[in-house]
């Protein structure tokens, strides 16, 4: 799976905030490029697009892996976007961010795919496995590793309501399905649904 390995500063000030990509202060606050600094009214497409674009670099997801989690939304019942974005925030990287475990989304990801994390006191090393109410997720025993979780623990302000974590034994409970107003993206998932309606 690609992944984008590209200026992430950049992509924060065309985007705007992303709390999952990177945690540096933007020193900018205008658009990057030659004519960043210009006023301009983007088009109908350009705003589902950029839409689009928040969530697929705020989760590290591919164009492929987006679309096929909008393919289980439209068949699950529900509001296809909310439906969405809980499938996407019940991702094994995205609960370990959540949780405090690692400061990015990419970090999290890491953390997984080196095999440092349990789901259920089993090993799992796929990010994009997806977590259910009642799954419990632990650190493998590494000194340094607690030391880095630390490092991350003392960036975060607290934990969701549908996550509960245990900070001396490093252990983490998902309660249940993440709800609309505990999700930190500022993102209206209707454009994203209309982007991908006609594919």
């Amino acid at each position: 799976m690609s992944r984008y390995r590209g200026p992430k500063v950049r992509i924060i000030r065309r985007l705007g905030a992303l709390p999952g990509l990177i945690r540096k202060v933007l020193r900018r606050s205008y658009r990057p490029g030659q004519h960043g600094q210009r006023s301009r009214k983007p088009s109908e497409y350009a705003i589902r697009l950029e839409e689009k674009q928040k969530l697929r670099f705020n989760y590290g997801i591919g164009e492929k892996q987006l679309l096929k989690y909008i393919q289980i939304a439209k068949k699950t019942k529900g509001s296809t976007g909310l439906v969405l974005l809980q499938l996407i925030e019940m991702r094994l990287d995205n609960i370990l961010f959540r949780l405090g475990m690692a400061p990015t989304i990419p970090a999290a990801r890491q953390l997984v795919n080196h095999g440092h994390i349990c789901v259920n006191e089993k090993v799992v090393s796929i990010s994009s496995f997806q977590c259910k109410p009642k799954d419990v997720i632990s650190l493998k025993s590494s000194d340094k590793l607690k030391k880095l979780i630390n490092a991350s623990l003392s960036l975060q302000s607290k934990c969701p309501s549908h996550l509960e974590f245990d900070k001396s034994k490093y252990v983490g409970q998902v309660n249940n399905i993440i709800n609309r107003e505990s999700i930190l993206l500022p993102l209206n998932e209707l454009l994203v649904i209309e982007f991908y309606s006609k594919k």
